[in-house]
């Protein structure tokens, strides 16, 4: 069935081919296809694309009945999609990285990086993969850190299924549970703009405290220099 006409709000800060009521005129099948693919896409590939947006607005046309299907299939599906994107892109960090980094003199590729993410990883691993589907670009590239950083695969996979599921089925609920509100559905793009913004919060809040500790460390390494250098051996008769 063609997709009723309805007044959500173009986002202008996206080229037309990229705009979410765009992308999802037409019939429900190929509509819900196009969805799954494009969330797999960004999911494990390339990062310019709406995903969010495109979620959020899957959910407010479900509601509104231009997508004549039932909500918990839809959360089901994009997120089986995302799951299968970040599966893939984990695959080729963990194949394509030791590839890329295999040149101990590379400016930008160089092995050091790779032992920093893996450090990196099994400090925040669980939280930055789950914190990170909510952030555009980033939830791209954590998908190959995560592979060129070797992170533990059962610990990964257990906490991308949770963001996942947060991510693709939360925001398509969210959606749908907002689809009905008047403010919310004229006013498309303040909401997408305002989710980024929500989502980076606790990502800048980590690195802020991270920061904290680190120079908490460092003021403290000279102090406890100096008590080790007054220590006097005691001498035995």
């Amino acid at each position: 069935m063609i997709l009723a006409q309805n007044n959500v709000t173009t986002m202008g800060l996206l080229p037309e081919w990229l705009d979410p009521q765009h992308l999802l005129s037409g019939l429900t099948v190929p509509v819900i296809t196009v969805l799954c693919l494009i969330i797999f896409i960004e999911s494990s590939i390339f990062p310019v694309l709406p995903g969010d947006s495109l979620l959020f607005t899957a959910g407010l046309f479900i509601a509104n009945g231009s997508i004549e299907a039932p909500l918990w299939l839809v959360c089901v599906l994009v997120t089986v999609a995302a799951l299968l994107g970040n599966a893939v892109g984990y695959g080729l960090g963990w194949k394509v990285g030791p590839w890329l980094f295999r040149k101990p003199d590379s400016k930008f590729f160089n092995q050091k990086y790779v032992d920093q993410t893996h450090a990196f990883l099994e400090k925040h691993g669980p939280k930055a993969v789950v914190l990170a589907r909510f952030v555009p670009f980033v939830r791209t590239f954590i998908t190959w850190i995560a592979g060129i950083g070797k992170m533990d695969p059962k610990k990964y996979f257990t906490y991308t299924v949770i963001g996942g599921i947060l991510w693709a089925a939360g925001i398509t609920a969210l959606g749908h549970l907002l689809g009905g509100v008047a403010f919310i559905r004229d006013n498309v793009d303040a909401i997408f703009i305002l989710i980024v913004l929500v989502s980076v919060v606790p990502i800048v809040i980590e690195y802020l405290k991270a920061r904290r500790e680190k120079k908490h460390e460092a003021a403290s390494a000279p102090a406890a220099d100096m008590d080790a250098t007054q220590q006097i051996p005691r001498v035995r008769d």
